[in-house]
């Protein structure tokens, strides 16, 4: 056995077979070694997923390599380690981090603008490694969007990873009495939302920690498939978390927590949690505050994250700090509870067994618990637990019987919880022992490694082979060395002499500059309005909102690109779901085509664009609903559009998107607007574009229709020495 085992994996590293997996993980502050975990509430138990999740994935014998891509950070505030481009892991599994957006660290609310850009510069990185990956999989709503595209483009399968789902933190705060307009400033739900239905859209397999989050969480999803749902534990690194030894010394960390304590030899009540209000941690120091029992029985150690300074905490971090620190004070608590400054990633399994060595137990209190790694990090340390009723914690204790589940919002509940955890010291070795057997039997890395690559093989055995290998030919367009794409109606054309005036400076520049043109009109349709505005023919035509690509004065079409679309297309089954809708009227014949249906609608009475794409969803449909001028409705397949039409062709042609430039003015315009390459909104723009503004990379003009393109490629100096804003510098 152990002879066939070591023979089977270099094989398959050697020749280049075996599964070639791409992580996506964007936020946070990733590296291999030596993990800021708590530092803020973006680094924290998905960081740790998703670097074990790479570790003991590149063990695999069926795997060949794996590659974990998030952002390259450069910013004086944080080690220069998230600066580099490449960092291994272990032999055949690296971290890679994308340049894109500006260079400094930012929160995952703020990531959302630059995740095309992401897309863009992914493409550049397969193209330049020759690697096109067997599977991507994306971590969070963030990395669900931006792998769902490069999955579509790349014909490649996509699995995701929620973590933590955006309609139930909403629903929690709303609850609550919090503000809509408010929440969605900061947290940017509607964006999340939408963001995670199109990854569950695209997903071949969504990979979750419990049933209760199938069943109770992404069931509030309108690509509710349990049927493509999975429920894969993760797991817990077994070299680091292990029971204290008899006799052994104090670690170095206990000093910091001892300082604290008139006795530390106490039992410990242990919670390690960033201080987020929904770790509820004030509840646990009230409780404890509240309590002459729990306070004679044992001390309160509290872990929460690293800081140099409490002021410099984000706004929402430093309120619960400062409450809790009120609470200490208000209960007289000095002596009786710790709260340390800071620690590292080492420190993290010595602090468990110090409070498992002292007879004490882990307290997770949380308002809702998605996994709970922290139970099986306990759990493996020889410390029994005290955990919310919800979610992971209930599957946990259930397997590994170390421990009881309390209702967090009720005090006198935690307060009984953990004085009977810390009164049956019989109970208490029972669930010592039981606790290190159940993590052992249900909770390995392996263990959730051999499901996952069992169930990705059988994932890319139903996929299509990817349609072009980045190792093959590289072609270019012919030629040019960048290329203006422009829409037509109210962009190119409105003005008839700024348009004669783009036409006259386009043709001295012909040699060199590529011109296209994207629409929503059918090719003879604009064929048409070509001829009527003396519009010489485009080199690219991208034409039905995206749906079809042409090339050179005969129009050949891209029959690549129309195979891809059709994809799970079901024009009919679309035309069935919003066809009865009030105020829903088709457009004239001339706008319809094969992979678009096009509607005028009244807004006055039709339902909101997001009911639409509710409705596509419920019936099942791969659909994308485009509305522009908030009139012109389109639905087209999932996997067009005009920003993955551009980004089809910028990636078949091996053409930088720095080198390209698009002109628009509606919400069709929107995808192709976005990215890497350069924009330009012409001043009669819809104000579904409004939301571009500001962007770095997406000029806003003085001019309208031709004009304002023209202003546009002066700002850029597009037909001369070429300037780029570099957004990495915002």
């Amino acid at each position: 056995m152990t002879g066939t085992a070591a023979n089977k994996k270099p094989a398959s590293k050697s020749t280049g077979e075996g599964l070639r997996i791409t992580l996506i993980s964007l936020h946070g502050l990733i590296r291999a070694q030596n993990l800021e975990l708590g530092r803020d509430s973006d680094t924290g138990g998905q960081v740790t997923y998703v670097l074990e999740l790479a570790k003991t994935l590149a063990e695999h014998p069926d795997v060949a390599d794996v590659e974990l891509l998030t952002r390259q950070v450069i910013d004086d505030k944080v080690s220069d380690d998230y600066a580099q481009l490449e960092e291994k892991i272990s032999d055949n599994a690296r971290i890679v981090r994308i340049p894109f957006g500006p260079k400094r660290y930012l929160k995952k609310e703020s990531l959302w603008p630059y995740l095309d850009s992401f897309v863009d510069q992914t493409l550049i990185h397969f193209r330049r490694s020759g690697r096109i990956p067997d599977i991507i999989h994306g971590h969070y709503a963030d990395a669900g969007y931006a792998g769902s595209q490069l999955a579509r483009l790349l014909h490649v399968p996509f699995v995701f990873t929620g973590h933590s789902l955006g309609r139930i933190k909403k629903k929690r705060f709303t609850e609550k009495g919090q503000d809509t307009a408010k929440l969605e400033t900061t947290f940017h739900f509607n964006q999340r939302i939408e963001a995670e239905e199109v990854s569950l859209e695209t997903a071949s397999l969504i990979v979750t920690s419990t049933q209760q989050e199938v069943e109770e969480q992404y069931e509030m999803y309108d690509q509710y498939v349990p049927e493509r749902m999975e429920v894969i534990p993760p797991g817990v690194d077994l070299s680091r978390f292990r029971p204290p030894k008899k006799g052994e010394e104090k670690p170095e960390i206990s000093a910091a927590i001892d300082r604290f304590l008139s006795d530390p030899n106490k039992p410990m009540i242990l919670a390690m949690a960033r201080p987020d209000e929904r770790k509820n941690l004030e509840m646990l120091v009230q409780t404890y505050g509240s309590s002459e029992e729990l306070q004679e029985k044992a001390n309160l150690c509290l872990i929460m994250g690293c800081r140099d300074d409490l002021r410099e905490f984000p706004s929402n971090q430093r309120k619960v700090l400062t409450n809790i620190l009120r609470l200490i004070d208000v209960y007289d608590l000095y002596g009786k509870v710790s709260y340390p400054k800071a620690h590292g990633a080492k420190d993290v399994p010595e602090i468990y067994r110090l409070a498992a060595a002292t007879g004490g137990i882990f307290v997770n209190p949380a308002m809702t618990e998605p996994f709970g790694l922290t139970l099986l990090e306990a759990a493996a340390s020889g410390l029994p637990v005290v955990a919310t009723n919800d979610g992971g914690p209930r599957d946990i204790i259930a397997n590994c019987k170390h421990g009881l589940l309390i209702d967090p919002f009720d005090q006198k509940d935690i307060e009984h919880g953990l004085a009977k955890a810390l009164g049956d010291r019989e109970q208490w070795k029972q669930w010592v022992r039981d606790g290190s057997e159940g993590v052992h039997e249900h909770y390995t890395w392996e263990r959730h490694v051999e499901r996952y690559v069992r169930d990705i093989k059988d994932v890319k055995k139903r996929a299509n082979a990817p349609e072009e290998q980045l190792t093959g030919k590289k072609r270019k367009i012919p030629q040019f060395d960048r290329i203006l794409v422009t829409d037509i109606d109210n962009t190119l054309v409105g003005d008839p002499e700024g348009l004669q005036q783009f036409l006259e400076r386009l043709s001295e520049v012909r040699d060199h500059v590529g011109f296209g043109i994207a629409t929503g009109r059918s090719l003879e349709d604009v064929k048409q309005l070509m001829e009527e505005h003396n519009i010489p023919t485009p080199d690219i035509l991208i034409a039905a909102v995206g749906t079809e690509i042409y090339y050179g004065k005969n129009f050949v079409r891209d029959r690549s690109w129309k195979k891809q679309i059709d994809f799970h297309w079901d024009p009919k089954a679309v035309r069935a779901a919003l066809d009865d809708l009030p105020g829903f009227y088709y457009q004239e014949k001339t706008h319809q085509s094969p992979f678009k249906i096009s509607y005028e609608i009244d807004m006055n009475v039709a339902p909101k664009l997001s009911e639409i794409r509710r409705r596509l969803r419920e019936q099942g449909l791969r659909a994308k609903a485009v509305l522009s001028h908030n009139m012109y409705l389109d639905v087209i397949p999932l996997r067009a559009g005009s920003g993955l039409s551009i980004r089809h062709l910028l990636y078949k042609w091996g053409f930088n998107a720095e080198r390209l430039l698009v002109a628009g003015d509606s919400g069709n315009d929107e995808e192709m607007l976005s990215g890497n390459s350069l924009g330009v909104v012409v001043s009669n723009y819809s104000k579904e574009l409004e939301k571009l503004r500001g962007r770095p990379r997406i000029y806003f003009s003085e001019s309208s229709h031709a004009k304002g393109i023209l202003e546009g490629v002066d700002y850029y100096d597009f037909f001369g020495q070429l300037k780029i804003p570099n957004d990495r510098n915002e």
